[in-house]
């Protein structure tokens, strides 16, 4: 993998200064403000972390291996890192700062909520939920005057509906895991984030998704290469 360069990234101006999203790919984020990193469940299918800048910040929103990736960590983490995660996941790493749904802290100067991420619909042979509730987070970062939603895997849940005030939302689109084009765009007409982006979608038809949210002139649909 090259370096940073190669990725697609937004800047998002903010009260505080601007937010820079770098799109690494399925679920993994790399966010950059005020001089701090912060990366969103690195995974080395999608990049040489030995090559990206070192983290402030890390949030793990489960114990999958595609999000919960211990050598994609290795490569990123220092001893001045901080981490959040959930339960599960910091039986497999040491020093995090374990958050459950709910929860709210700043770390590192930032505000996070912890929500939930769970499947209503989409289960495995057995019948049990591909993300079961209560495991898993979301996580919400505000950035100045913005939030920042970054669902982590999950479905279009009630307490997804229940959100305010998104500037930017990053929802999961990739099948049979998480949610169809349909979920998405029924849960972003409910919280209305200014800004959408799908992301860990797959080969999911992200043309499909735009063509559901076209008439909605209040979210922009922003489609990256989070495939």
């Amino acid at each position: 993998m090259a370096d940073q360069a190669q990725f697609e990234t937004d800047v998002i101006p903010t009260s505080a200064g601007d937010l820079k999203i770098t799109f690494l790919g399925h679920g993994s984020l790399m966010l950059t403000f005020s001089g701090k990193n912060i990366y969103v469940d690195p995974f080395s299918r999608v990049a040489d972390y030995s090559k990206l800048p070192e983290a402030d910040l890390i949030l793990i929103t489960h114990e999958h291996r595609d999000h919960l990736d211990l050598q994609a960590l290795a490569r990123v983490r220092t001893e001045r890192t901080a981490m959040i995660l959930t339960e599960i996941c910091a039986r497999q790493v040491e020093g995090g700062i374990v958050m459950k749904n709910g929860d709210v802290r700043v770390v590192n100067g930032m505000h996070i909520e912890a929500v939930p991420a769970y499947n209503l619909v989409h289960k495995r042979e057995n019948g049990q939920p591909f993300h079961p509730k209560g495991v898993g987070n979301g996580y919400i970062m505000t950035f100045g005057d913005k939030r920042v939603y970054v669902a982590g895997d999950t479905e279009n849940i009630p307490e997804m509906k229940e959100l305010q005030d998104i500037a930017c939302a990053f929802l999961p689109m990739n099948l049979p895991y998480t949610m169809t084009p349909e979920m998405v765009a029924d849960a972003a007409k409910t919280f209305q984030p200014n800004i959408l982006y799908p992301y860990h979608f797959g080969d999911t038809n992200t043309a499909r998704l735009e063509e559901l949210l076209r008439e909605e002139k209040g979210i922009e649909v922003r489609i990256r290469k989070m495939a």
